[in-house]
């Protein structure tokens, strides 16, 4: 063959450059690729390099394509979606058995989890590989078929469908009622003991968001334990440790066993996020991956509703 490879540069600094160039941000592209934004850039700088001409035209705070970075990115681009389209169809046929679902720890722990024993028994000649992950980032990853996260329903590049909206509210263990039988009463609520969330999401609510959506005035309160994820304030929940706010329809299990009460049901908040089911419009629909989403589909067709 006479090609001459030198005449082009890494592919990872030209996926660099590609998703900068797209989004006119190294910081997206940053997002996109989950690498850092010095890393996109010095990739970039290096294309720049390679070809002898500058690709973009860097203000204070922007980027901008230059018309040799035009032309560049409107000749790449279709080698690169041909090149992503023949690694999934070899991805497909090789593990067409086998099917990446990538989801928020809660979801992953909470909903899906309890479901999977039917599904694989119905299932047996299919498997899904369940990835956990509160980084958007990391489950909108090209290695994942579907992913479940919450939002809006505005994920540009994918196609999201509804799997249960956000109804928010107190739950606690049948024995914590027992032994603090204020937790009836919405007025004492705040100075009792409460497990609290931290989290990077800062769009999740928390007590004090909760509070100030039921009117009601929480200037100093009693949190008795903090943990970094959700599941595990659930547990603690579980066992007693105090009051956590429960996520309707992650918590729905625990509740028809009796493992957690609404010590108030009467009082819950409703956002305007939901779970989504998200499928990458890039990524042609195979027939496991129909299957799973099918099973998620009905899953939520069949789920409580909270009004």
């Amino acid at each position: 063959m006479g090609t001459n490879h030198k005449s082009l540069p890494p592919l990872d600094h030209l996926l660099a450059f590609e998703a900068a160039a797209h989004f006119e941000s190294f910081a997206a592209a940053s997002r996109i690729l989950n690498i850092s934004e010095s890393a996109i850039s010095r990739k970039t700088r290096l294309v720049e390099l390679h070809f002898g001409v500058p690709l973009f035209l860097r203000g204070h705070k922007s980027i901008s394509l230059t018309p040799q970075g035009r032309q560049l990115l409107d000749r790449i681009s279709p080698a690169m979606q041909s090149l992503r389209d023949a690694s999934n169809d070899l991805m497909s046929r090789q593990n067409r058995n086998e099917v990446s679902l990538a989801a928020t720890n809660s979801v992953a722990a909470l909903w899906l989890m309890p479901r999977l024993r039917k599904f694989n028994t119905r299932n047996k000649q299919l498997k899904i590989m369940l990835f956990a992950s509160d980084s958007d980032a990391e489950c909108l990853g090209d290695s994942n078929d579907l992913a479940i996260l919450r939002g809006e329903g505005n994920w540009p590049g994918y196609k999201a469908k509804l799997l249960f909206g956000e109804s928010i509210f107190p739950i606690c263990s049948p024995a914590f009622l027992k032994r603090q039988p204020k937790v009836g009463d919405m007025a004492e609520l705040p100075q009792l003991p409460l497990i609290e969330v931290s989290s990077d999401h800062t769009e999740w609510m928390n007590w004090e968001t909760w509070f100030s959506g039921q009117d009601i005035q929480a200037d100093k309160l009693d949190g008795v334990a903090t943990f970094n994820a959700y599941p595990l304030a659930v547990q603690a929940a579980v066992d007693g440790l105090g009051i956590a706010l429960g996520w309707g329809h992650l918590v729905d299990h625990l509740l028809e066993t009796g493992a957690l009460i609404r010590p108030l049901k009467s009082h819950q908040t409703r956002t305007t996020s939901g779970y989504y089911l998200l499928s990458p419009e890039k990524q042609r629909a195979f027939p496991e991956r129909r299957v799973v989403e099918n099973w998620l589909l009905n899953e939520s067709a069949a789920r409580k509703r909270y009004g």
